[in-house]
């Protein structure tokens, strides 16, 4: 009798990770825009009361105080549109762990372009105190027509052509290659046809054996390999 044991296996479910990536800054007149803005949390288990708030600007000069307008937060939970210029237009498009910060901007107007600001504040939860840690991503939008055609897809595209080309001409040469050598057989077939006799002769000590050609005595008696 045998005796199995099974043991349970622990599975680890995998987590998607965080990439502080940059957000585009060329919006399309009429579409929709994200403005991105990610912070990623370098330890997740720790709790931590997260707060954003989004500023707009027309133009940022050297020297001058920028006039900052408040146009979206995120606090206690809960997104918040603001009264303004984007007033019905803005929509939360974050992540549930708050990693990912980003608005959208909905039918896209040139006169949202400018400067963005994404303030993020979090105060994590600790029993002996609370920390709290503040950073800031700003962008640069501007609205164009038409999008621009995608340098990676254009690249991929030629290639795809270029090597459509290749293929092809490889598979010319291949047929014409295979043409020739079955010509070249067909020819050699023929020769033999017409030098050779319609059998191979008996070799007899008392009959002389007829004179034929070399390419017939290799096809009557051709070599034994050693």
């Amino acid at each position: 009798m045998i005796i199995t044991h099974s043991f349970p296996i622990p599975v680890h479910l995998s987590k998607p990770v965080c990439v502080e990536a940059p957000s585009e800054t060329n919006a399309v007149l009429g579409k929709m825009m994200k403005l991105t803005c990610i912070s990623c949390l370098k330890r997740e288990e720790v709790k931590a009361k997260t707060y954003v708030n989004w500023y707009y600007m027309t133009k940022v000069e050297q020297g001058v105080t920028p006039d900052k307008t408040l146009i979206y937060k995120y606090e206690d939970d809960f997104p918040m549109e603001l009264n303004g210029p984007f007033k019905g237009r803005l929509v939360w498009n974050g992540s549930q762990d708050l990693q990912d910060l980003s608005i959208s901007i909905v039918n896209v107007t040139y006169n949202d372009s400018g400067v963005y600001e994404c303030h993020v504040l979090r105060v994590f939860e600790f029993d002996s105190f609370t920390p709290s840690a503040f950073i800031m991503r700003n962008l640069t939008l501007k609205v164009i027509e038409e999008a621009s055609p995608d340098a990676t897809a254009l690249y991929s595209e030629i290639m795809m052509y270029l090597l459509l080309v290749f293929l092809t001409f490889w598979l010319l040469v291949e047929m014409v290659y295979c043409y020739r050598k079955i010509s070249k057989s067909d020819e050699l077939v023929q020769d033999i046809g017409v030098t050779c006799p319609c059998a191979c002769p008996l070799i007899s000590p008392v009959v002389p054996a007829p004179v034929v050609s070399s390419n017939c005595i290799l096809l009557c008696h051709p070599p034994v390999p050693h």
